[in-house]
């Protein structure tokens, strides 16, 4: 991978939109998907021409305390450090492009009467989708296995869910290494994980670490929707215990976020969510101070200053990238 494909990959941070206006008014809990104007369409192919010149893009959700997606905020709003360098944004835009989506579907034993309320979580999910956007399929339970190959038509990918079964164990690093390797054949600039599953790992090939390594050079957000019920169960694995912290990392790596589930009837609503938040994003750019070239990896952090009579919002973004390499 090169210097500047991983640099790339801060592209994948996709952010949490609602309609809020600045003055007074208080944020929304749900958004549509918006109609992009020319002035915004050109703010962000400015901002892609520039990638190869030494630009950063940082792909930033941002919601309230009560964990609902704010919109209307404005660059001074925004702050953003390279390795603790304050930077200048030199760009900013409103983005909605079409997204390439792979839905990594847990059908292992343990999802047991968790597969109604997960394919529904999924339907719930495309219901968001764009015309352009894409999407392909991994189901696993001891292996891994592409289902539906990337594709438009969301019908098929539902009706395989349809006909699935749960049965065996969980190979849930190996299904996320094998969509991230699918992912590689996505021409969009823009893509993402959903991740369905209850966690605990019990048998996959590949190690947290080597998967982790695999994520944080991927170009992918990842989300993940975590099915804990019984969360205290002294029945539990050591590896079902560990579900939860690992969904958690793998997102939080991307920028993206882990959602647990205590109650699978809220699966369908979070999942609809998670869609508008994929679709609707604020992206910030700047071009290092320090000019470096040194194929590192440089921490990136974002602050968010809210306009007055807004509380403290939080914001989500990828927390790092790889520099080029001369």
């Amino acid at each position: 991978m090169s210097g500047w494909r991983r640099t790339f990959g801060l592209l994948s941070v996709l952010g949490v939109l609602a309609m809020l206006g600045l003055r007074g008014q208080a944020p929304q809990a749900e958004v549509a998907p918006r109609a992009k104007s020319q002035a915004s369409q050109r703010r962000a192919a400015d901002a892609r021409l520039r990638v190869d010149a030494n630009l950063v893009l940082v792909p930033v959700s941002v919601c309230d305390p009560m964990n609902r997606p704010v919109t209307g905020l404005e660059k001074e709003h925004f702050k953003v450090f390279d390795d603790k360098v304050e930077q200048t944004v030199t760009h900013f835009a409103m983005d909605d492009e079409p997204v390439d989506v792979g839905l990594v579907f847990d059908i292992s034993g343990s999802m047991g009467n968790k597969l109604r309320r997960s394919r529904m979580a999924a339907a719930a999910f495309f219901k968001t989708a764009n015309p352009e956007d894409d999407f392909f399929l991994v189901e696993f339970n001891d292996q891994p296995k592409l289902v539906v190959p990337l594709t438009q038509d969301t019908g098929e990918i539902q009706n395989q869910l349809t006909f699935a079964e749960s049965k065996g164990r969980t190979a849930l690093l190996d299904a996320i290494f094998l969509a991230l390797h699918e992912m590689k054949k996505s021409a969009k600039s823009r893509k993402a994980l959903l991740i369905i599953s209850d966690g605990g790992d019990n048998s996959s090939r590949y190690t947290e670490s080597e998967v982790r390594n695999l994520v944080r050079e991927s170009d992918a957000l990842i989300y993940t929707i975590g099915i804990f019920e019984s969360y205290g169960s002294r029945d539990r694995s050591p590896e079902e215990m560990n579900g939860p912290v690992l969904l958690r990392d793998l997102a939080e790596q991307t920028g993206g976020r882990e959602f647990d589930v205590d109650d699978p009837a809220e699966m369908a609503d979070i999942a609809a969510k998670i869609g508008i938040e994929l679709r609707n994003r604020y992206v910030l750019g700047f071009s290092p101070t320090a000019q470096q070239r040194d194929g590192k990896y440089h921490h990136v952090m974002v602050k968010v200053i809210p306009p007055h009579g807004l509380p403290p919002l939080k914001a989500y973004w990828r927390p790092g990238y790889f520099a080029p390499l001369d």
